[in-house]
């Protein structure tokens, strides 16, 4: 019975004594006739309508693009799978100093310091380089007690250039001081910042807040993705012309440098660097993991994938490592003053040292007894 009703319904609708069907897009979803003139319909819209949706619809596409981009990168991360390294350069020992060239003349970040050459350094007047058959030394002098034009200090850069690597640094003791910029770091001087620049220990003044991790690079090097790191992030960015060249910093514990770490006994720093990234270590001298020897005649190599999270991880995610980082030696020194250590809001008013940094360094020379690095040994390890 109600297939007749409907057959008929729609015998009566159809019908020719009716006229044809309306087209199928002027019949809405209730099966009634919608007015010709329907905004709904594209055959009615103007150019300007129809320009306007395929605007609107390329911008969705390209938001869900870019979510879909922006989400899988905040989510990646590098494979940092074992590498087969083997012991390449070991430092120490009383040659230690053999290998490496003394930078003299102008402080490139404007320190009240003269560098002197190892001639000087070595001198038993100044004494400011030496080692020993178990550790070398580099620091500040402590004879002069008017060092008016700046005062005597050592910067020395290795003569080998490395591409790639585990670099482990064996410390007994770490500088620090009212006025002084510390650092241990890997750079190529020649091509800077083309070549890039890694700060492994860096520190100023006092250097309570403990070690600063820092990369500096050349543009196009950003931090701001997924990294696994026991350090505080400073800045993501690390592109030398971003905030006066501060560099994409990571801060370790307060005992990770200076007086806290001396008072430990020390330990040990270990770079990696790989085309997936940049990954720093700090282990107290009672933390050292088994597979890093400390025993110079002990070529065994160890194995970073072993070891705990980072104090600072530099993934490869938005910066291409192996293109920012090259031809780099690697770089102790001490300086004094400077861009960082001697600025007003750094100097006085977050380390709180007395007058003007100049001064301070001028007039006090007993003050920079506790300025001095000492080293049981460097070794660099090269994967194939």
């Amino acid at each position: 019975m109600y297939q007749n009703v409907n057959t008929r319904e729609t015998e009566m609708i159809y019908s020719p004594t009716h006229g044809p069907p309306p087209p199928y897009d002027s019949i809405d979803s209730l099966g009634k006739t919608a007015p010709n003139g329907s905004t709904w319909n594209p055959k009615n819209w103007s150019k300007v309508t129809i320009l306007c949706v395929i605007a609107a619809v390329v911008v969705v596409i390209a938001g869900i693009i870019v979510g879909a981009v922006i989400g899988t990168r905040e989510n990646s991360y590098p494979d940092y799978s074992a590498l087969a390294y083997t012991l390449e350069d070991t430092y120490s020992g009383t040659g230690f100093f053999d290998n490496f060239d003394y930078f003299t003349g102008y402080d490139p970040t404007s320190g009240f310091v003269h560098y002197v050459d190892s001639e000087v350094a070595d001198s038993q007047q100044y004494n400011l380089t030496y080692a020993s058959s178990s550790s070398a030394i580099l620091r500040v002098d402590t004879t002069d007690t008017d060092a008016s034009t700046g005062r005597y200090s050592v910067r020395i850069t290795s003569k080998k250039q490395y591409n790639s690597g585990l670099f482990v640094f064996d410390i007994v003791n770490t500088p620090y001081g009212c006025s002084t910029w510390n650092a241990l770091w890997l750079s190529d001087p020649n091509n800077w910042p083309t070549n890039g620049e890694i700060d492994i220990v860096e520190a100023v003044n006092q250097a309570t807040s403990g070690n600063q991790a820092t990369l500096h690079t050349a543009s196009d090097c950003k931090m701001n993705v997924k990294r696994k790191q026991t350090g505080t992030v400073l800045s993501k960015n690390c592109y030398n012309g971003t905030d006066n060249n501060a560099g994409c910093g990571v801060q370790g514990a307060p005992s990770t440098y200076g007086q806290a770490l001396n008072t430990a006994g020390g330990g040990i720093y270990a770079m990696e660097w790989r085309p997936e990234g940049i990954r720093i270590w700090f282990f107290p001298r009672a933390s050292i993991p088994s597979d890093i020897p400390t025993d110079v005649s002990n070529t065994t190599a160890p194995d970073p994938s072993t070891w705990p999270t980072p104090l600072a991880d530099f993934p490869n995610t938005n910066c291409d490592i192996s293109s920012h980082f090259r031809n780099q030696s690697i770089i102790a020194n001490i300086d004094l003053c400077g861009t960082w250590a001697g600025a007003t809001s750094v100097y006085s008013d977050e380390d709180h040292c007395p007058g003007l940094c100049s001064d301070f360094v001028a007039g006090n020379n007993t003050a920079f007894e506790t300025a001095v690095w000492q080293w049981n040994s460097w070794r660099v390890y090269t994967a194939a």
